[in-house]
């Protein structure tokens, strides 16, 4: 009875509940359920960054035996200072919560404070840009595999600011790759497929089939990401991956991409630019044209994600980029009957929810979306959601093609016998252009 009594108590002390379910159409979400996914649970934050130190446009990973650190930065446009903090909890290879204490996987203090922010300068729309470099002297990861960093107010983790998902490797297997066209003829100028082999020369690995699992990626989202594939061959030290169409992606396209780095000049794709009744800064995009049936044209691309910089000012940039409303059009005659199309890219963290989800307009035929964006040279595509198929589909508007320049990372989780999480022991970032 005592006992139960104290389960009860320690169950409602706890400081935070958590959520598996990454697939909610909530932006912002009050309950106090920390999601195992890169989301916002207040709208006044925006313009949230987390990547490699040392390179912007890089994904949020790092070598557990190196100096290297991840940057995480956002800006708050309530404009009043405030007290944040942040924490981690590791995970799984499919991102859930793994089976380790905190003190298993962190050493020194377990939570970190942001006291490095700045108020904007010279700008319309009043903020605080926030940053934080870890892990650092008093925290250190001492553990490889997923982690969600989350960020919360005033001390108190219930409520929750932002969450996003990291990595961190420890090289223990090597992988070499392959890129080819899909052997498949109906998909043979449409498709990328990958084939990969694993090193593990010196590391034990006893069940590749059970213990072993490979994660692939395109261009940093996870809405298309591979699982659940395993080796074709094995022997020698090595396990290949090949003759899996589940390895095999779409080719897309590239990037879209407008250019709002002026508020004085238009740009290439901007047909209007225009302050409301609240001095607030508007620009309107030229409608979109559907890219299915043109044929490919390369030209450099940030693969989806964006440049914060104001043209009109030399200072610095994260504090002197006003924010201004941007406006999507897409003409699409009829309203489509299999799903919702959304704007997809690192200007909507890569998810299909309300913030990124467009409207049908009956009276311009066509859809629209609006977003509060800082100013800077911005990458997306439209893509379509079907309840029936996982992840978005960009190829009903943005067309196909196996040559596309695409970014993929390789993933290769493990785990140990008698252990009871997963490592990632092997890391491969590859570009579909360089061999």
């Amino acid at each position: 009875m005592f006992k139960g009594l104290l389960i009860c108590i320690f169950l409602c002390l706890t400081n935070i509940s958590f959520s598996q379910n990454s697939e909610a159409e909530e932006d912002y979400v009050n309950d106090n359920v920390l999601k195992y996914d890169d989301v916002n649970y207040k709208p006044a934050i925006k313009t949230v960054q987390i990547h490699e130190a040392t390179w912007e446009y890089s994904a949020p990973i790092i070598n557990l035996n190196s100096n290297e650190q991840i940057e995480l930065s956002f800006d708050d446009i309530d404009g009043d200072q405030k007290q944040y903090s942040l924490s981690f909890i590791h995970c799984n290879a499919d991102w859930t919560p793994s089976d380790l204490m905190i003190s298993e996987y962190l050493s020194g203090f377990f939570d970190l404070n942001i006291i490095n922010f700045t108020f904007s300068t010279n700008t319309l729309q009043k903020y605080i840009h926030y940053s934080i470099l870890f892990p650092q002297q008093n925290l250190k990861f001492t553990k490889s595999g997923n982690y969600l960093v989350y960020v919360y107010l005033n001390g108190d983790k219930k409520d929750l600011v932002l969450s996003r998902r990291i990595m961190v490797y420890d090289n223990k297997v090597t992988v070499a790759h392959t890129f080819r066209q899909s052997s498949s003829g109906d998909e043979q100028f449409n498709k990328q497929h990958l084939d990969f082999t694993i090193y593990n020369s010196g590391y034990d690995i006893t069940n590749p089939y059970s213990d072993l699992k490979v994660v692939l990626t395109q261009n940093n989202r996870w809405d298309n990401a591979v699982q659940g594939i395993k080796p074709t061959f094995m022997g020698g030290g090595q396990f290949t991956y090949s003759l899996d169409d589940a390895s095999t992606f779409n080719g897309g396209n590239e990037f879209r991409y407008f250019d709002i780095r002026s508020m004085r000049f238009y740009t290439e794709k901007v047909k209007e630019i225009y302050q409301d009744a609240e001095l607030k800064n508007h620009v309107v995009l030229y409608p979109e044209e559907l890219r299915t049936t043109k044929p490919y044209l390369f030209y450099n691309d940030f693969n989806g994600s964006f440049l914060i910089k104001n043209r009109d000012s030399r200072g610095n940039q994260d504090v002197e980029a006003d924010y201004v409303f941007v406006d999507f059009f897409l003409p699409y005659p009829t309203p489509e009957s299999a799903g919702n199309f959304y704007v997809m890219g690192k200007l909507t963290d890569w998810r299909m929810n309300k913030k990124s989800k467009m409207t049908y307009n009956y009276k311009r035929l066509g859809y629209e979306l609006r977003l509060y964006l800082k100013q800077g040279f911005y990458n997306y595509i439209y893509v379509l959601s079907n309840d029936t198929k996982k992840g978005g589909d960009e190829t009903v508007i943005e067309g196909d093609h196996w040559d596309t320049e695409n970014d993929y990372g390789v993933y290769v989780y493990h785990r140990k016998i008698g252990t009871y999480y997963d490592q990632l022991i092997g890391y491969k970032k590859i570009n579909s252009f360089k061999k």
